[in-house]
């Protein structure tokens, strides 16, 4: 007597948007796919930011700590509508300015349930963005030499946030630490005038010298501690000049003076920022440097 065995698939065939290759695999359905649950957050209507950027930073890290999505529906200067990603869900929220001439957003309407599948999930978090990364990531960066490295920052992100980003995505956000704890370099070639002003006021004798082209642009710096020129009349009469390539966004050449103290080391004089190593860029240096 032969009996055979008729095996059905009891499972439905869903493709996971996370997965490492695009094949459908065959995944168990859950109680959560017919089930309710809430984001997890402290938002409800009536309550206040004081910028709209504030807000969708705050509903950024609610959707990534949630493990869910949202996209927007309607976004202008005094409104912003979004929903979940998932079109038959119920999450939804609604924010408003209080009155136009304010910058302040108060959320007029909030349902804070979804009716989605927790299945229902991408690893690449849309809400996962290079500035929402950054800003999560920047506290690492304080008083700190260098900070986590772009796969530092993909393992933060995978850990605490739930969110898969690329290399890339981590480099950026990175960066976007960079700036928040340290600067632009345009902000820090704004405030350079003010910080000569500061070092020569804190530290009598010290000579800096700022050279701009035609258009105001920078093109030449120059800095020597008084404290250093005082201390050069104990050093021996020798003067070496070096340059090295800086490596930041507007590239340049660091050029450096220094003496000889009675023990053979070196004694730094005076340090020079140029355009490149030319016939220009040194007689000028040297010129300041007399």
């Amino acid at each position: 007597m032969k009996i055979r065995f008729s095996v059905r698939n009891k499972y439905p065939l869903l493709r996971l948007t996370g997965a490492a290759s695009d094949e459908p695999i065959n995944v168990p359905t859950t109680e959560a796919s017919d089930s309710t649950f809430r984001d997890g957050s402290d938002l409800h209507e009536g309550k206040y930011f004081n910028t709209k950027k504030d807000l969708k930073r705050k509903l950024s890290d609610i959707a990534m700590k949630g493990n869910f999505e949202f996209r927007t529906r309607k976004s202008n200067r005094s409104l912003w509508v979004i929903e979940c990603i998932n079109p038959n869900c119920s999450w939804r929220l609604r924010a408003s300015k209080i009155v136009p001439e304010l910058t302040k957003f108060v959320i007029r309407k909030y349902v804070g349930v979804h009716s989605c599948s927790l299945l229902n999930r991408n690893a690449n978090h849309r809400q996962a963005t290079y500035v929402v990364i950054g800003e999560q990531v920047a506290p690492q960066y304080i008083g700190v030499e260098k900070g986590p490295g772009p796969k530092g920052v993909q393992n933060f992100t995978r850990t605490k946030l739930g969110a898969q980003i690329s290399y890339y995505k981590a480099w950026r956000g990175r960066k976007h630490a960079h700036t928040l704890i340290r600067g632009s370099p345009e902000q820090s070639f704004h405030i350079l005038p003010l910080y000569f002003h500061m070092i020569e006021k804190l530290n009598p004798g010290t000579v800096t010298r700022i050279e701009v082209d035609g258009e105001s642009r920078f093109k030449y710096l120059f800095l020597a501690f008084g404290v250093e020129i005082r201390g050069f009349r104990y050093m021996r009469k020798v003067v070496g000049i070096d340059g090295t390539f800086l490596k930041g966004k507007y590239r340049g050449v660091l050029l450096v003076a220094t003496a000889q103290d009675g023990n053979g080391q070196c004694y730094p004089l005076a340090w020079g920022i140029v355009d490149s190593e030319n016939k220009d860029a040194w007689t000028w240096f040297l010129t300041q440097l007399k």
